[in-house]
């Protein structure tokens, strides 16, 4: 630590509409760090980031490398300066495949034109030496969201030239399996003398792989230091700014009343013969590794993908399959994993994002009742604490952890009885998954239903009431909440 840094953000500001994003945006980084940027949704984390990286300029202050102050006007200009990113939000192009994702702007070439088997060789051997089981020849757009994130992982890794690595929640959409992998790499680049700026939201993860830290909070720096130096409970205080209260909140209780029932749900090869019963008052928790069929089975239960074989029934009303307008007004609704491509309309407002859902219902004649609309918005507003300058606000404009209340809102806008949660808290800080928790314990209490997929086995061990494991597309176990322990699940899943 007492080395000159070899990346130095000092005093950056920046502000969107008047609105100020980064008062004191500061940072040293050293060679071989891990440095875990820290902070809740807002606190100016990816403003600072998407400055170092170009993506905007900042109304004042200075970055150094090795010294020397440099400015970037684009990403072109970081990258060759020896800064690479892995963003939060994935930026893959869907109908490209894995290799040319990876070697996007850097493919090899003969006679002028792109080698496409040197491509592949380049982009298997990669992910091979990071232990990634992706096929390159595969497109984009037939991967899950984990597998894509794995891609944007390889993608920053393969550009040897960088000395400083950005992670922006890598390991959001990955199971325990994957992210155990990442982080082996992280290692062993910071070994090799990359130095890595990490963003996770995570907090057991910061400690079990960082070195230094720096936490932001409302636009400035409060606090860096060594890790060694802090505890789990300090950090999240220093970062919340007060005392932490307990991570889950669950006062619900299940009751006996079935309100969605699955049988023998099959869509193969994805997963085969599913079935359980989820009752009035509960949160059932499903866990698997990558690729058990999570998302897949809501997606079939939600409609946007048909069985081969099984019933869906809502309160004994049987769902045909195929049809989200049906399973919704059924009283289902379905929180995607993926809130960028699926869940939000990004350069929409807030009001008009909430609100899409229930047009059909606040409409007359084919005219919206725009006192109506403005109601329920409102409502979704103060029910889900979404932090909004007004509802006109572009929804792109919100923090992550915002954006997410949005698309929850949008879904209990439609009064629903079953809720249907992927990964609800995926990119999120530590108060806003409090919130979360919060509320889908009160809508479990106020008599609905609540079916929880995460990649986080202790999110999943603390909101349930029983947990379903997956396991390569089959349900490998039934585990009730005091059955639930971290031995018992993974035993199931693996």
């Amino acid at each position: 630590m007492g080395q000159a840094p070899l990346l130095s953000i000092r005093g950056i500001k920046k502000s969107f509409s008047g609105v100020q994003a980064l008062l004191d945006g500061s940072l040293d980084l050293h060679r071989g760090d891990i440095h875990a940027l820290c902070g809740g949704n807002g606190a100016g984390k990816s403003t600072l980031l998407n400055i170092l990286m170009g993506f905007i300029k900042p109304d004042q202050g200075e970055i150094f490398i090795d010294g020397k102050e440099v400015r970037f006007t684009n990403a072109r200009e970081a990258l060759h300066a020896g800064i690479a990113i892995v963003q939060q939000e994935l930026s893959g192009v869907p109908h490209l495949t894995v290799a040319e994702n990876i070697l996007l702007g850097a493919e090899p070439s003969r006679y002028g034109f792109v080698d496409f088997r040197q491509l592949n060789e380049q982009a298997e051997r990669l992910l091979q030496s990071l232990g990634f089981d992706l096929d390159p020849t595969a497109t984009m757009d037939t991967l899950g969201i984990a597998s894509q994130q794995l891609v944007e992982i390889a993608k920053a890794l393969s550009h040897r030239n960088a000395d400083i690595l950005i992670f922006d929640e890598p390991s959001s959409a990955l199971g325990e399996e994957d992210a155990g992998r990442l982080f082996e790499a992280m290692r062993d680049l910071a070994s090799s003398g990359k130095s890595i700026i990490f963003v996770t939201h995570r907090i057991a993860e910061i400690f079990a792989i960082a070195s230094t830290y720096t936490v932001l909070k409302d636009g400035a720096r409060v606090q860096s230091g060594k890790i060694s130096d802090i505890t789990p409970e300090r950090l999240i205080e220093v970062m919340v700014g007060g005392d932490v209260e307990g991570e889950f909140i669950k006062d619900n209780t299940p009751g006996s009343a079935p309100l969605l029932e699955v049988h023998g749900l099959t869509r193969a090869p994805r997963f085969a013969d599913v079935s359980f019963t989820l009752h009035e008052g509960e949160v059932l928790g499903i866990y698997g590794l990558v690729g058990s069929g999570r998302t897949e089975v809501l997606d079939t239960i939600y409609g946007l993908c048909r069985g081969d074989s099984g019933t869906v029934s809502v309160r004994e009303r049987p769902l045909k399959g195929g049809s989200p307008s049906e399973a919704l007004d059924a009283g289902v609704a379905y929180l995607t994993e993926d809130r960028k491509r699926s869940g939000l309309v990004p350069r929409a407002s807030v009001g008009d994002n909430l609100s899409l859902s229930v047009l059909w219902r606040i409409q007359r004649w084919g005219f919206i009742r725009f006192p109506e609309e403005r109601s329920r918005v409102d409502k979704a507003v103060g029910m889900m604490r979404i932090k909004t300058p007004t509802t006109s606000e572009q929804v792109q404009n919100l923090s992550g952890g915002n954006q997410q209340k949005v698309v929850l809102g949008r879904c209990v806008l439609t009064e629903p009885k079953v809720l249907l949660l992927d990964e609800p808290t995926r990119g999120v800080d530590v108060g806003t998954k409090r919130e979360l928790y919060r509320f889908i314990s009160s809508f479990a209490r106020a008599g609905g239903a609540v079916v929880i997929v995460s990649s986080e086995m202790e999110e999943v061990m603390g909101v349930s009431d029983r947990v379903l494991v997956l396991r390569k597309g089959r349900l490998a176990s039934v585990l009730s909440r005091e059955e639930a322990t971290r031995k018992q699940i993974m035993m199931a899943a693996v």
